[in-house]
């Protein structure tokens, strides 16, 4: 593991901000922090960082106590604000001078790896205009360049597609896979569920200070007992067939949609939903058309917090 949280726990005054939360983070995986606003996330992953100290617990990185010992992380951590943390009158090649000096690079080892820095963000062509100049999401993709100038063993990202254009979001979305595939280790949150669900191996769900899930999205799925919905439609009325509808094995509900369609809430895989299937087939009574929606992280995360992650 190269990063260990044991029983941490932040307080402000009576305020629990992070309540008593362990988690590993496996060497080389982008790990997904989900969580409503005021669950804790920021708090977290300030902690982890070493902006802020714990007021219990333990952090450890790769063995090492990092509350004993923040230094220790420093050096291979790279950090990605929510908030745009650039000089805006200077260029972003200036900017990835600065900042990477701060991390002791100079001369030929300084120049040679802004440029692959420039390569891996894709802004190569703009990079001796001034910071005002960029878009949002290129100022992101500097943003995030900063972050791996000393080349980091682990990249936290708060919040980095946020208020940007789709090209620019999928663009650091496939900086991310890009990392990862290298060997980074990424903790990303993000408040856009499609970004966890594309990037993500292993997701922490937070809410009120508390990990209150955790696994692969495969996992969190089936912890929830979320279930999926097959929308059925026939060219004949289908509505004397609902009782008979409701007997086939593994309907757990069913309700009539606005289409003049039938909705059927499935148990089980997917291999009771093709079972489903093949059951309303053999009633023979004009079936259509059938979709199937299998339950997704937003849905999990729905019920298990009671809100939506941008709430």
């Amino acid at each position: 593991m190269i990063l260990q949280v044991n029983h941490l726990k932040k307080n402000f005054g009576e305020i629990k901000a992070v309540d008593d939360i362990s988690f590993d983070i496996p060497s080389g995986q982008i790990i997904g922090l989900l969580g409503p606003n005021g669950a804790g996330k920021s708090t977290t992953i300030s902690m982890i960082s070493t902006l802020y100290k714990p007021s219990s617990g333990e952090l450890l990185f790769e063995g090492k106590d990092i509350v004993k010992e923040p230094k220790w992380i420093r050096p291979h951590l790279g950090y990605v604000p929510q908030e745009i943390a650039l000089y805006q009158t200077l260029s972003g090649y200036e900017n990835l001078k600065y900042f990477g000096g701060l991390y002791g690079l100079v001369g030929v080892q300084l120049k040679n790896r802004i440029e692959e820095i420039s390569e891996i963000i894709g802004i190569k062509d703009r990079l001796k205009d001034r910071i005002d100049q960029y878009s949002g999401g290129m100022k992101r993709r500097i943003n995030i360049g900063v972050a791996l100038l000393h080349k980091p063993k682990m990249i936290i990202m708060d919040e980095p597609t946020v208020g940007i254009d789709p090209q620019s979001r999928n663009h650091i979305l496939d900086t991310v896979k890009l990392l990862n595939q290298q060997g980074m280790t990424v903790i990303y949150t993000s408040h856009y569920m499609e970004e966890v669900e594309a990037i993500c191996q292993n997701v922490h769900i937070m809410d009120h200070g508390k990990i209150i899930a955790s696994g692969t999205q495969e996992s969190l799925i089936e912890q929830s007992q979320s279930h999926a919905s097959i929308h059925l439609k026939f060219d004949v009325d289908a509505h004397p067939y609902l009782d008979q509808l409701k007997q086939i094995k593994h309907v757990m509900a069913i309700s009539e949609t606005e289409d003049g369609g039938i909705s059927l809430l499935a148990g089980g895989n997917g291999d009771a939903q093709k079972e489903i299937i093949r059951s309303v087939i053999g009633m023979d009574i004009g079936l259509v058309s059938f979709d199937v929606t299998k339950p997704n992280l937003e849905q999990v995360f729905l019920k298990l917090t009671g809100r939506g992650l941008r709430d």
